[in-house]
């Protein structure tokens, strides 16, 4: 029974590790590109830099970027889009290792700057 219980630790530890050593990834499920993305603790309004900056062209629809060194909790995205649309999405789960993403019918508060 103490090598199952050995083994299964073993594997749950193997997994977490490796989840780990994956990248956090933002996936655009909207229906534009968008050129700049800004993160901000859930509810706390303060936006840092654009984490989007690895793309030149932008992240098209249905396109993948890593994130780097972004702890998993509950943010705030602030999206703008080619064409100068502001959107937000509000408490997004992010898990380090894991990809998220935002749809359009996530997206509030959009305004044209």
């Amino acid at each position: 029974m103490t090598r199952k219980a050995l083994g299964l630790a073993f594997c749950l530890l193997a997994a977490s590790a490796s989840a780990a050593d994956k990248p956090t990834r933002f996936w655009n499920l909207t229906s534009s590109t968008v050129t700049s993305l800004k993160l901000s603790h859930a509810g706390s309004g303060e936006y840092g830099d654009n984490v989007a900056v690895g793309d030149a062209d932008g992240i098209d629809h249905d396109e993948r970027v890593n994130i780097v060194n972004l702890p998993s909790g509950r943010y705030d995205l602030e999206l703008t889009f080619k064409g100068g649309r502001v959107c937000f999405a509000r408490h997004v789960e992010v898990v380090t290792g894991k990809v998220f993403s935002v749809e359009d019918n996530a997206l509030t508060s959009c305004t044209k700057k």
